[in-house]
């Protein structure tokens, strides 16, 4: 198969995509993802979007140049606004919570078991897991994933509104994460309880609740039989 100049990140979020689905593909940027999905025979279809122009007219010509185009529908548009309901997934890698949440909350008609997100946050993830369970969502899975000096995560998503909702640890490092022992998910859980420690010690009496109470049930996490790897990443 051609190699396309795909990151880590997205031939992870490639990674959750079910073969013959229909996949949207919101923030599209040149359109590598959904170009590999169907050179790889995974995806049926795709729909590319993105607010920008440039990056769209690239993802078109792109589509073009490895002959999938037939199978590609674009529009310049943003979030899900403009774009046709008919898909089975949603992909969106690459933005920060504020932006997911801003694109998902502009489309309610998503809160619907017919369709899964892929999600791959760039920042402030706990936002959106926080998001994603308030309004109804479980993350039925997430994985770590390196790309370059950093260790992100990537969220398959469903909708599941009898789900119990998250924690204020659990939005922070998730149950699924929780399934997935190994040297990037440790560090990923290195870097949150750093993060975690520097917030509620630097503002000592006016620490957020939130963050203090998830900074101790991830302390009290570390140290269960269980889950001693967590522990021994260097806390």
């Amino acid at each position: 198969m051609t190699k396309l100049p795909l990151s880590s990140r997205l031939l992870a979020c490639c990674s959750f995509v079910r073969p013959g689905d229909r996949v949207a593909d919101v923030g599209c940027d040149h359109g590598y993802l959904g170009i590999h999905l169907l050179l790889s025979g995974k995806a049926r279809s795709v729909i590319a979007s993105d607010v920008r122009e440039m990056p769209l007219l690239m993802a078109r010509r792109n589509g073009a140049k490895y002959g999938v185009s037939e199978h590609m529908q674009f529009f310049l548009t943003d979030g899900l606004q403009a774009i046709p309901k008919d898909f089975d997934t949603l992909v969106c890698a690459g933005m920060g919570a504020d932006t997911m949440v801003s694109i998902l909350s502009g489309a309610p008609w998503l809160r619907d078991s017919r369709y899964r997100l892929i999600l791959q946050c760039q920042s402030k993830s706990h936002i959106l897991r926080k998001y994603l369970s308030d309004n109804g969502w479980s993350i039925q899975d997430e994985i770590t994933v390196r790309d370059g000096h950093f260790v992100y995560t990537v969220m398959e998503i469903l909708f599941a509104p009898d789900f119990s909702a998250l924690t204020p640890g659990e939005c922070f490092f998730t149950p699924a994460l929780r399934k997935h022992p190994g040297e990037e998910t440790a560090e990923y859980f290195c870097r949150i309880m750093k993060m975690l420690r520097i917030s509620v010690t630097s503002r000592g009496n006016g620490a957020d609740p939130i963050m203090k109470n998830a900074l101790e049930e991830l302390t009290a996490l570390a140290a269960q039989p269980d889950f001693l790897w967590l522990s021994e990443a260097k806390l």
